[in-house]
């Protein structure tokens, strides 16, 4: 009988230090801090079931992007895009943007299997778009990402106030003179940018865990928005690279370790504060 599905690899200080591990590394600190950001104002926003469709409503947008020879993060990138606007803009109110979410998911989910079936090359590549393929990204992704951040948070410092005052209570927000509706369209425009460099590291299938679960922890150990956002990007960092770090160590898959970690810090946190209120 074979023992070696989980056994210890003495050599994962050498798997460790490999460039492909570099590049993991670096991509993990870029994904952690627009997901922990992001993820804050998701929960905020009580839209969490939209962070976790654009990540299929993207998928349509890698199959065919590998159908006519694109990358796969363009492709995703516009579908995503694409449908966070029309969410957006169709659902002006919560209630209005379940309804539209899960009439372009369920579109979306259609069309891309249909880009699946059609290539073979993109047959073979659904894998990692489902469950994440963090150990392949490249160095060009990565520059990609570091981009990302930073138009992310220059973004974040014009929008912040009016943002953060229609996710906490959009009737008095509205009543006040802040513009809902575009704020709505452009947190949904931002998610889809997250959530499209958010997919390599655990995949469409995993987003969840890793956008709305380091949130949902630090919502629990903080009293503010902005320490919110700092403890669930710390959150994200430490189950990126711990998944790293125990995925060289044993042969599992990062994305799997990457979500456990996550989601162990929300359940410890809950059971600790469960306990402290008796």
């Amino acid at each position: 009988m074979s023992h070696t599905a989980f056994a210890f690899d003495p050599d994962w200080m050498s798997t460790l230090t490999a460039p492909f591990m570099a590049n993991a590394f670096l991509a993990g600190l870029c994904i952690a801090l627009a997901v922990g950001v992001m993820g804050y104002f998701t929960i905020a926003r009580h839209s969490t079931f939209a962070s976790h469709a654009l990540a299929h409503i993207g998928l349509p947008g890698a199959t065919g992007a590998i159908l006519i020879g694109l990358p796969v993060s363009v492709g995703m990138g516009v579908f995503a895009l694409g449908g966070a606007l029309v969410i957006g803009a169709l659902g002006k109110k919560a209630s209005q943007r379940e309804i539209a979410t899960g009439t372009v998911l369920a579109f979306a989910t259609g069309m891309g299997l249909f880009f699946a079936r059609l290539s073979s090359s993109a047959s073979q590549q659904m894998q990692s778009i489902l469950f994440g393929s963090i150990l392949t990204i490249t160095t060009g992704q990565i520059i990609g990402f570091a981009v990302f951040d930073i138009v992310l948070l220059a973004v974040l410092a014009l929008i912040y106030r009016p943002l953060l005052f229609s996710s906490l209570d959009e009737q008095v927000a509205q009543a006040k003179g802040v513009p809902v509706g575009l704020m709505n369209i452009a947190f949904m425009a931002i998610m889809a940018g997250v959530i499209t460099i958010a997919v390599p590291a655990v995949g469409t299938l995993l987003i969840f865990a890793l956008v709305i679960t380091p949130a949902a922890t630090a919502n629990i150990l903080a009293g503010s928005p902005f320490k919110a956002m700092v403890i669930a990007s710390a959150i994200c960092l430490v189950s990126i690279w711990g998944g790293l770090i125990l995925s060289a160590m044993f042969p599992a898959p990062p994305s799997f370790i990457i979500v456990t970690i996550s989601t162990l810090f929300w359940a410890i946190t809950k059971a600790v504060g469960a306990l402290n209120r008796r």
